[in-house]
């Protein structure tokens, strides 16, 4: 791997042909000297940390050149200045730019490429139309196109004939218009995510892109049905994403005709009705997220028998009734790491079979009917007992899986990390009996929920081992008892809520705790004390031993006053009496003063023999 600028000198290599520079650390802007390279017919500057400006003068005598790629580890570091009315010298087959700043526009010398087979533009900054008859003149030839990550504005072409054309990836741009009725037989991606689209799903797309792997088409406006070709002559479908739509009416069945069927993603649309052992799901199913939609009965058993593969089931915002079917010992994946089944009707107990998912890490069944007590086997899930533990998800170049979560007391959507959410949430439900002590042996875990059920008994005494807790809520239960000392432990801690139970005794404090000072965390529980409640333990407020003291002191000080004041007027009371007389009588006078000096001189005496015995103890 090389490293450092890239030399000046390189133009010196006349004869030089093709220029590799893949996947180093070369740094630094790009030297002018590379327009010299008269011969060159492949130029490859992908994975480098460039930065700087690129000219006219880069390119001024590339005339030979079919192949230019580039991109950097930067934001957008580096900038492409072409006027925008500059024709190159050259005439592309493939063009990879990906992550420096191309835009905004779509230059002339971008619209001059037509005889590109292949196009990456990702995250390139580009937000202007690009031309209907740019499209047309490279589509029959093109095999692969890639603008994603821009904010491309206008429609596509409706009717574009491209046979060769494999990979199309357009997410994440401004596409408005109906969905583009693109012909090819050798096309496996249609990735259009996150535009606006509008308009039903072709029902030909069967038809249109017979050989399509992958189909995603989520975040966009689009509305009816999903087409039944789409699962009885799309065999060779893997993943189907079309999520965040406005599309209604039923999923289309069965399906087993999907040979190798990885992801489905549906959820946060209008889609109804059951999702039942008739769907015929293959067992290569790895994804499953249905969340979010109007679709009810009871989960089928074959998903947790048939899907050896599982890794994930997003239920959730359901109407979907019955209880988990995981009577027997679930046949699916060991990496299975999610089940969210919240906000549906289902009901029944909380299957001791979830303990035998030792990878599952994401456990969210709040806001349902569950009743019976919390399994103590909880202590088997391996993902959350150790901290370093790193449960691999799946993972693909179109597919991130996004989920939402309640956390730290709101909800998130997380679609990137969700190997690192450790959470349970049983909220909501018709819990009873105790806090098993076993949970505090889940040192991984992030979350727990259990608010809102009938929970009774004590909170664990070992709580303050979840070292890596982030949210505690076990509000609104039948609590009792303290709150334990060692709550106190657990640094992380953000969001705690304990309120209404029948707690009691003293609210601990020290560390974390410290900072958790809203009041509101404890209200409902009439017999808690102490901070931030405003109600005072029994002992705080008791007088204090060196009160008394401080009564007599203010006594003391009262009658000192009384004695000074006395003493005051008695002094020029008997003042004036003396000095009076003194006036009057001349031998009264002399006797005066000779008192005095008597009284100078023993003061003074008095004086030195205390100044000596402080000097003897110093």
């Amino acid at each position: 791997m090389v490293e450092g600028e890239l030399p000046a000198a390189l133009g010196m290599l006349e004869y030089l042909k093709e220029l590799n520079l893949n996947s180093n650390q070369f740094s630094g802007s790009i030297p002018e000297s590379l327009g010299q390279l008269s011969q060159l017919v492949h130029l490859d500057l992908t994975l480098n940390s460039w930065e700087g400006i690129l000219t006219e003068s880069h390119f001024r005598t590339l005339t030979k050149l079919k192949s230019f790629a580039v991109s950097t580890y930067g934001p957008r570091s580096l900038i492409f200045n072409m006027a925008h009315d500059w024709v190159p010298p050259f005439q592309l087959n493939s063009i990879d730019i990906a992550d420096c700043r191309v835009g905004p526009a779509f230059g002339v010398w971008l619209q001059s490429q037509t005889e590109l087979t292949e196009v990456t533009l990702r995250n390139t900054s580009i937000s202007d139309f690009i031309p209907e008859e740019w499209f047309l003149k490279i589509s029959f030839q093109l095999r692969y196109l890639d603008l994603s990550n821009n904010q491309i504005r206008g429609k596509l072409p409706f009717h574009m004939n491209s046979p060769s054309l494999g990979n199309i990836y357009l997410s994440h741009n401004q596409f408005v218009g109906p969905l583009p009725h693109w012909s090819s037989d050798a096309a496996t991606t249609l990735d259009l995510r996150s535009n606006s689209f509008s308009g039903p799903i072709p029902s030909n797309y069967d038809q249109l892109l017979p050989n399509l792997i992958i189909l995603a088409l989520s975040d966009n406006h689009l509305n009816g049905s999903i087409p039944p070709s789409v699962c009885t002559n799309l065999s060779g479908l893997s993943t189907l994403i079309l999520r965040s739509n406005h599309l209604s009416g039923e999923l289309p069945r069965p399906w087993s005709l999907w040979r190798d069927l990885w992801v489905v993603d549906v959820a946060d649309n209008n889609l109804s009705g059951n999702f039942s052992s008739s769907m015929g799901v293959p067992s290569s199913l790895n994804v499953l997220d249905l969340s979010n939609n109007n679709f009810g009965g009871q989960i089928p058993s074959s998903l947790f028998q048939n899907c050896s593969k599982l890794v994930s089931i997003d239920l959730g915002g359901n109407r979907f009734t019955g209880s988990i079917p995981l009577q027997t010992r679930p046949k699916v994946s060991n990496e299975f790491y999610m089940l969210r089944l919240r906000s549906n009707s289902l009901s029944g107990h909380i299957p001791h079979q979830l303990c035998s998912l030792p990878s599952i890490h994401i456990i969210d069944l709040g806001h349902n009917k569950f009743s019976g007590t919390i399994p103590k086997c909880l202590y088997n899930l391996t993902a959350l007992a150790y901290v370093n533990d790193t449960t691999s998800t799946y993972n693909s170049l179109v597919y991130s899986e996004i989920t939402s979560l309640t956390l730290k007391g709101q909800e998130l959507v997380y679609n990137t990390n969700l190997y690192l959410v450790k959470s349970i949430d049983f909220s909501s439900n018709n819990l009873e009996g105790v806090i098993p002590e076993e949970i505090s042996s889940l040192i991984a875990l992030g979350t727990l929920n259990l608010s809102r059920n009938q929970l009774s008994g004590n909170i664990p005494s070992k709580i303050g081992n979840l070292q890596q807790l982030e949210t505690l809520d076990l509000s609104h239960n039948h609590l009792s008892g303290q709150i334990p000392h060692s709550l106190s432990l657990l640094n992380f801690l953000a969001h705690l809520n304990l309120s209404f139970n029948n707690l009691s005794g003293r609210i601990p404090s020290g560390n974390q705790l410290q900072t958790l000072n809203d009041s509101s965390i404890y209200e409902g529980n009439p017999s808690l004390c102490g901070v931030p409640l405003s109600t005072v333990c029994p002992g705080d407020g008791a007088a204090d031993p060196g009160d008394g003291d401080h009564n007599d002191d203010d006594i003391d000080e009262n009658g000192k006053f009384g004695i000074v004041v006395s003493a005051v007027l008695g002094f020029i009371i008997g003042f004036w009496s003396v000095c009076g007389t003194l006036f009057m009588k001349k031998s009264w006078r002399y006797a005066y003063f000779r008192f005095f000096d008597d009284i100078k001189e023993k003061a003074a005496l008095a004086i030195a023999l205390r100044v000596a015995r402080w000097q003897r103890r110093t």
